[in-house]
């Protein structure tokens, strides 16, 4: 090789790398921005649940006058007993009527509002696009503005201040029927239910058999949304509820806040009460998200 050659191999080597240097410094940029936000995110929603389970395990007075955020003055076993044993034992009263109220509805609704949004995509009835329009307006409505016309019908019908005046409203979710809809749409082919019916099966036959198999992650989905809802739900308990045994925990807890500010000693189980009133959202996510990422038409046809 001679001179001119190797020095114009050189230039061309050196050429490379710079183009390859220039190409990778805004990838390397890229990455540490993102990188830099996520952490900023993940510190952002980390800290409230740190204070909060650090919290949880103080005593009154260490509440006041230590760091929270220190790991010293913990009485976590004694909060959790002051808890279940304030005004009667009346959490614990609380936090069943919260499941109940949950899960059952969240169960219930998610499967209506997946029957519902599959008989929108799969059947052919008079104005069917007019009263999915309703369906969508609804879901653009705020719960709260619903509070007060749900309580006069609750008072017409003599249902105020039951379990049913929180439990009926709370079956039947317009966000719910959409997801419902989009799923019956991506996921259930009409050629499987064609099938299906050449078989002979009947019209719930295939739903129940067939469809609802192919649906199940997105029951899963409508459920979690359900029960997140229902769960969080505060505004409509507390309008159509007086009796304290009917209190969700969400109201109880709220109750219980209101009177820590005349009698201290609420304080320590409130923030108790809010810990564990957490817990039941996270392991339904936990002990559910594989079902929701599995195949959407896993054992729909064999």
């Amino acid at each position: 090789m001679t001179t001119a050659e190797l020095s114009r191999s050189t230039r061309s080597t050196r050429s490379t790398r710079s183009t390859r240097s220039t190409l990778l410094r805004p990838r390397l940029l890229g990455r540490t921005t993102v990188n830099v936000v996520v952490a900023i995110s993940v510190l952002y929603t980390m800290l409230p649940a740190l204070w909060l389970v650090l919290a949880a395990g103080k005593s009154r007075d260490a509440l006041f006058s230590s760091n929270i955020l220190s790991f010293k003055d913990f009485s976590f076993v004694q909060n959790v007993k002051d808890l279940f044993a304030m005004d009667g034992g009346l959490y614990s009263r609380w936090y069943g009527n919260s499941l109940l109220y949950a899960v059952l509805g969240a169960a219930l609704g998610a499967m209506i509002s997946v029957a519902c949004g599959y008989a929108f995509d799969k059947y052919h009835f008079r104005h069917k696009e007019k009263l999915f329009g309703l369906v969508l307006a609804a879901v653009m409505v705020p719960q709260t503005v619903l509070a007060l016309p749900l309580y006069l019908i609750a008072s017409a019908t003599g249902v105020v201040n039951t379990f049913w005046s929180v439990f009926i409203p709370v079956l039947f979710n317009p966000f719910g029927v959409y997801l419902g809809r989009i799923f019956a749409q991506g996921y259930v082919p009409d050629e499987v239910l064609e099938a299906a019916r050449v078989d002979g099966a009947g019209e719930l036959t295939t739903y129940v058999r067939v469809s609802l198999r192919m649906l199940g992650p997105g029951l899963i989905t409508v459920f979690l949304f359900q029960l997140t809802a229902i769960w969080n739900n505060f505004f409509l308990p507390m309008v159509m509820l007086s009796n304290q045994k009917l209190y969700p925990v969400s109201l109880g807890l709220f109750q219980w806040n209101s009177q820590a500010t005349v009698s201290p000693e609420y304080y320590p189980v409130v923030i108790m009460g809010s810990l564990l009133a957490v817990l039941p959202l996270v392991l339904a996510f936990i002990f559910l998200q594989r079902f929701w990422r599995s195949g959407l038409t896993a054992g729909a046809v064999k």
